[in-house]
């Protein structure tokens, strides 16, 4: 195939657009790749189409590899299934209701799994049909808030979404291990670096659950490594190993000790170490247990207050609270909800009044580091006062715990004794779950067993994104001219450069793009008569297809130039030898 930049839908631009953020953004849109349609929201023009295509089709060569079977739902979905698993509420804001001129509810697809499961209860009733792995590609809608990043983060995107169906936990560990499998061939291909971390599931439920995410410094997702062993998890899922409890039984009893002045973590410290000086060290803000309070909107439109009670010299992550109480909403608590609990001092909160039992009623989680035995200064409910020596499992006890705080660099591994996590940023790209059987619960889905009884299927959950690997991608593939796409996926194979104006460059150049193509290889020829060179390498440079060929002075001595984009490295080629050599170097 030969794409003639005369006639091909594309133009380039030489300023970044205004709202672009990141690398990846702002060079589709100058490449002549993608155009924004609406926030969020964008179209794909004939060069970016041609590279989705070839990420599409690695997806979809590599999960018929492993025999899942391709088939296709409908993106505009009944709201029956989803109120069924409860999911329809659970979602919030986040999805795209509407109503039919019947005043029927629907909405636009967020995620198939209500669907998978439906069909799958319709057309199989026995284990001989077992395993069964189903996938789509399919467009998905959600709602976000703060769309960004161009691709990467849109309210229109294309997802890969697969589900296997089997019959006991074993065999959806075997469905699990293949597709895990399946992923890692995929993302080798699409040319850029990831890593496979521990995930939380969230919304979605069930328990193994792992990430792939594409290392970039643009990345939402925050996830740690262990610099001795093979762990790695997204923020969201690390789990603090507690430490052993303390005894306590020579531990003073809990003091209030006047404090004016300190209704922050620092002015604390500092009253302390004037005031009351240890012997041992002087203190600091990881002997404070500091009190945060927020406010949890369930989907049901009801708001709970929830306090939470962690070490002085950490603070609340939003993304890993938000993540252990997914699908809740999680916003700070306001001064018109600190108004209803007058017993409550702003400032100096301690654990004497929190708690289910206490008067404010508030449930009260702590982090895994507050054990029993362990010994805390926090605020003693009073203005200008704290208490000292307050223990853990002494003079309070928690409703439970919960893992909110922030993670950091030096924190110890929880998965061995010598390692230390540290932490990097990444765009999640896949994410596998063994769903179990939540929706096979609420939907119904049941089979006969080997023995004539009816047994639930447990599924797993397996999603790829398919429209956001593009801009991944590129955010791996760039340098300061433009792309430089990885051969698999580039929209073409070689960017053939026809310059100056003599009649004979152009018939030559012609020629070889014909010759290429017969071939087998895809060309975009330069063949434009009026622009200048220096414009042509620009838009050549900005494009970014991995072999640029140019046919200009050098064809006086018989040859064309091949440069490769990447190193940058050009050769000189017999004009007659081109088509041999191109071959070679595209398929090598």
């Amino acid at each position: 195939m030969i794409l003639r930049m005369s006639k091909l839908f594309v133009r380039t631009l030489r300023e970044d657009p205004v709202d672009a953020e990141v690398p990846s953004h702002r060079l589709l849109v100058r490449a002549g790749y993608i155009r924004r349609a609406a926030p969020g929201i964008y179209s794909w023009l004939p060069l970016g189409l041609r590279v989705y295509k070839k990420v599409e089709n690695i997806v979809r060569e590599e999960m018929n590899a492993i025999g899942a079977q391709e088939l296709q739902f409908p993106a505009l979905l009944p709201r029956e299934p989803y109120e069924a698993t409860g999911r329809w509420t659970d979602y919030g804001a986040g999805i795209f209701r509407l109503k039919d001129r019947k005043g029927n509810d629907y909405l636009l697809g967020p995620t198939h799994e209500e669907m998978f499961t439906l069909v799958v209860k319709e057309l199989y009733s026995s284990y001989k049909d077992l395993p069964v792995w189903l996938y789509q590609i399919q467009t998905k809608y959600r709602d976000e808030a703060r769309p960004r990043a161009g691709l990467i983060r849109g309210r229109e995107f294309v997802m890969k979404d697969s589900y296997s169906f089997d019959i006991d936990d074993a065999g959806l560990d075997a469905s699990y291990a293949a597709h895990r499998e399946a992923y890692i061939r995929t993302f080798e291909r699409f040319g850029f670096d990831y890593v496979i971390v521990k995930a939380t599931s969230g919304a979605m439920g069930g328990s193994k659950s792992e990430e792939f995410l594409a290392s970039s410094p643009v990345g939402e997702d925050t996830y740690v490594r262990c610099t001795k062993c093979d762990y790695a998890a997204n923020v969201e899922a690390v789990q603090v190993r507690p430490p052993a409890p303390v005894a306590y039984d020579d531990a003073p009893a809990a003091h209030a000790e006047d404090t004016p002045d300190t209704p922050t973590i620092q002015t604390l410290v500092d009253h302390l170490n004037a005031a009351f000086p240890r012997e041992d060290r002087p203190w600091n803000a990881g002997d404070t247990l500091k009190n945060v309070l927020v406010v949890l909107k369930h989907a049901d439109g009801t708001r709970e207050p929830l306090a939470i009670g962690l070490p002085g010299d950490r603070e609340v992550d939003q993304k890993r609270l938000e993540g252990m109480l997914e699908p809740t909403e999680v916003e700070a608590m306001d001064e018109k909800d600190f108004a209803k609990y007058p017993s409550l001092v702003k400032g100096y909160i301690g654990p004497a009044e929190l708690g289910e039992k206490s008067e404010s009623g508030i449930r009260y989680l702590v982090d895994p580091r507050i054990v029993e035995g362990t010994r805390w200064v926090t605020g003693a409910n009073v203005h200008g006062s704290h208490v000292l020596d307050l223990v853990a499992g002494r003079d309070f006890t928690p409703d439970g715990t919960i893992e909110a705080a922030e993670v950091r660099d030096g924190d110890p591994c929880p998965n061995c004794d010598d390692g230390t996590l540290e932490t990097a940023r990444g765009i999640e790209m896949g994410h596998i779950f063994q769903l179990g059987r939540k929706y096979a619960d609420a939907l119904g889905l049941q089979v006969l067993d080997e023995n004539g009884k009816l047994v639930t299927v447990t599924m797993g959950s397996y999603g790829i994104g398919v429209s956001r690997a593009v801009p991944v991608i590129a955010e791996d593939n760039h340098d300061e001219l433009g792309l430089i796409w990885p051969r698999e996926v580039a929209p073409a194979d070689v960017h053939l450069v026809a310059t100056g104006k003599d009649a004979a460059v152009f018939e030559a150049a012609s020629k070889l793009a014909d010759d290429l193509s017969a071939a087998g290889l895809d060309v975009i020829y330069d063949d434009r008569p009026k622009v200048s060179p220096g414009v042509k390498f620009k838009d050549a440079e900005l494009i970014g297809v991995p072999t640029i060929v140019t046919v200009g002075r050098g064809l006086a001595d018989g040859n064309v130039e091949v440069k490769d984009r990447r190193s940058g490295e050009r050769t000189d080629v017999p004009v007659g030898d081109a088509v041999t050599h191109l071959v070679g170097v595209v398929r090598s």
